[in-house]
């Protein structure tokens, strides 16, 4: 253990998993502020698990294809594999046991907010009466025990849901004692809800069904009864098709298939879970302790259920009140409400969710009624369920206008309802593409083409964040509307570089993935270290989700060698350590987590005086810049310029919700202290257009 520290705090790179662990601990230490009330730590709570969820899913399972097929590699920790293994299982086990206890340490706050989670033997009669009627009528035929033994194969068992373990004896036999395996039902609420008149009582089904075990179990000895749960290897690539057209939906089906046959890379199990089956199941599935993550007794296995209880009409009191969204800066006065002419008139940077994303819905609703509007072009990774978005392009193709949608049916744990919604289109007389060979289309762009008397005119929309307009409540975004001649002329290349057989011929004003984005991003850090280099002024300033591109981390690391000021905002995973001596003394990361998820991509070069501002789809990772499509876009327009450099410049002073990485890859949340306290996510909401134009990267030069 010893040794593998030093070796993880000799590489100059952190480890993108062990990055993403400090993540999730940051969403988890929202549960423990203060200033949250119980229902809010609870949604954190939740989410985190959904968090680890997919981590383990995604990430240990790709860990464990190398495993399984005995390869090797080299994490940037400098760990070998199973050197590595053992220290992420141990991280993630450790960050279950804090899970867990930070639920303990909040229950018994529960009663005072009008709702307890209780067990069948807790309740009174009465309520005891009302549970096993809904067993009997809606649980028990529902349920199918699987038993393996001499006649019967071990069953299937599915991708995270909870599974009980059954551990029977025929009586009066010497026969040996046989295992079966019950899986509750997914499409049934986790809790079973009653009321005393008081408080709302939310009772684990898992609960209700164990006190009724001898209905499914009859004339046999139960022995032990034991809840746990599987998270099996999603992780999966789709090989590229000769005939994407034909095949391709039927290989995403049979893709999302092994997600529930895949191998088992964790296992939660309540503690006191028989020690027999627990022993036979790791046996079966190839894991050791270390996959597994114990529920002690009164917490949860799975506290994704919690948003049963956070979403419950009976505590909507206790959800925060959002303040109004602010108009954006370059509409403040406008009163008209026709995007055509709007846009005709000036460019629109939105700032979600501190600006609603109306605007853009309007564009899209207009267009599609619009007698002149001839074209829609738009690429989809992640929708709403109910699609403002589907719906308008709907309506368009009924109203005869060519809709072509560049659908991403490979975006992760969206794929079903993307590929429903992209069938829906499709018969509706939308040409739509299903992803362009083994590239993701991770990049947001849309495309409305109309005439206007002897003129046809482009209106264009860029974005950070995807055609969602439940998401753009909760993520911080910016997106640019314009009919700039120049970036449509951009986007229109694109699009017919990602739809058909073209090349590409230098853009004016954007950076694409896969073929020029990690080239040109260097260039312009090595462009700031050159000027620093020759005494010039020089400073970066990024935000982003995640950084992870060795290339591009060498290339910052030696622009603050040379002397350039670097101030990074990574929400989520770092691969760059800050602060080194001799490597990244002039580098400083901070993460932002609070209430609404940092989506934005904000890149600034200063350029000698002249910045140089870019945003869009695209992180700084490998799989940004070479298996993805993806798109940067430069913004022009001085106001609007002067707009993305103060969103940089608030999230540098935030200290609320900023967390400082350290150099050894841990963080420290920053406090205000004497400070008087800046949040950004109220701050947003007040912004003035004279803040907006004084607005400068102060320090960061």
């Amino acid at each position: 253990m010893q040794q593998t520290k030093e070796l993880i705090n000799d590489s100059n790179l952190i480890s993108r998993d062990l990055s993403w662990l400090q993540f999730n601990h940051r969403v988890l230490d929202q549960a423990r502020k203060e200033k949250r009330n119980l229902f809010e730590k609870l949604k954190f709570l939740a989410i985190t698990s959904s968090n680890a969820d997919e981590f383990n899913m995604i990430r240990v399972g790709s860990l464990y294809n190398y495993l399984d097929y005995g390869n090797d590699r080299i994490d940037y920790s400098g760990l070998q594999v199973n050197a590595f293994k053992d220290e992420l299982l141990w991280g993630l086990k450790e960050f279950g046991k804090q899970q867990n206890q930070l639920f303990l340490d909040l229950k018994p706050n529960f009663s005072a907010h009008n709702f307890e989670i209780k067990g069948y033997q807790d309740l009174a009669d009465k309520e005891k009466k009302v549970a096993s009627k809904y067993f009997e009528k809606t649980i028990f035929p529902m349920l199918t025990p699987m038993v393996f033994d001499s006649y019967h194969s071990f069953p299937i068992l599915m991708n995270n849901i909870l599974i009980f373990g059954v551990v029977t004896k025929a009586l009066k036999s010497k026969e040996k004692k046989k295992m079966s395996f019950i899986q509750l039902p997914q499409n049934l609420p986790r809790f079973f809800e009653v009321s005393d008149g008081n408080k709302v009582i939310f009772v684990p089904i898992e609960k209700i069904i164990e006190e009724h075990l001898d209905r499914i179990f009859k004339n046999v000895s139960i022995i032990s009864t034991s809840i746990f749960r599987v998270t099996r290897n999603g992780d999966f690539t789709l090989e590229e098709s000769e005939d994407i057209e034909a095949n391709f939906l039927e290989e995403m089906k049979k893709k999302l298939k092994t997600r529930k046959t895949g191998r088992v890379v964790r296992m939660e199990v309540a503690e006191g879970s028989d020690p027999w089956l627990v022993k036979q199941l790791k046996k079966r599935y190839e894991i050791e302790n270390e996959n597994i993550i114990i529920s002690p007794e009164g917490s949860l296995v799975d506290f994704t259920c919690l948003w049963q209880i956070v979403n419950h009409e009976e505590f909507n009191s206790f959800k925060p009140v959002r303040p109004t969204p602010a108009r954006p800066v370059s509409m403040s006065e406008v009163e008209n409400q026709d995007m055509f002419k709007i846009l005709k008139d000036r460019d629109i940077l939105l700032h979600h969710p501190y600006n609603t994303i109306e605007p853009l819905l309007d564009l899209l609703e207009q267009a599609a009624e619009d007698p002149h509007v001839l074209s829609i072009k738009l690429t989809i990774y992640r929708l709403a369920k109910e699609s403002r978005v589907v719906e308008a392009l709907l309506n368009a193709a009924e109203h005869g206008k060519h809709v072509s949608v560049l659908f991403e049916v490979k975006a992760r744990f969206d794929e079903e309802n993307n590929m429903k919604q992209a069938q829906r289109l499709q018969k509706a007389g939308c040409f739509v593409i299903y992803g362009v060979g083994s590239l993701k289309t991770h990049t947001k762009l849309l495309l409305i083409v109309r005439k206007e008397k002897e003129k046809v005119n482009r209106f264009v929309h860029m974005s950070s964040g995807n055609y969602n307009e439940v998401t753009s409540k909760l993520y911080t975004d910016l997106s640019l509307l314009t009919s700039n001649e120049s970036y449509a002329n951009d986007v229109q290349e694109f699009f017919n570089v990602i739809t058909g057989h073209s090349m590409p011929e230098d853009y004016e004003n954007l950076i694409t993935a896969p073929t020029q984005m990690r080239k040109e991003l260097i260039a312009l850090i090595n462009q700031e270290r050159s000027n620093a280099e020759q005494g010039k002024p020089s400073a970066i300033v990024i935000k982003l989700n995640s950084l992870q591109d060795k290339d591009a981390i060498y290339a910052l690391y030696e622009a603050s060698k040379a002397g350039v000021k670097i101030n990074l905002i990574v929400r989520g995973i770092c691969s760059l350590r800050p602060g080194r001596e001799g490597l990244s003394e002039n580098v400083t990361v901070r993460s932002i987590v609070g209430e609404y998820l940092e989506h934005s991509r904000i890149f600034y070069f200063h350029n000698d005086g002249d910045p140089k501002v870019y945003c869009g789809s695209a992180d700084m990772m490998v799989r940004s810049f070479d298996r993805r499509l993806e798109s940067l876009f430069i913004i022009s327009d001085p106001l609007l310029k002067q707009q993305a450099i103060n969103i940089l410049s608030y999230n540098l002073k935030d200290n609320v919700n900023a967390y400082e990485m350290n150099e050894d890859g841990s963080y420290r949340h920053l406090e205000p202290g004497e400070e008087e306290p800046f949040d950004i996510h109220q701050e947003f909401y007040q912004v003035q257009k004279e803040v907006i134009m004084s607005a400068a990267l102060t320090g960061a030069v």
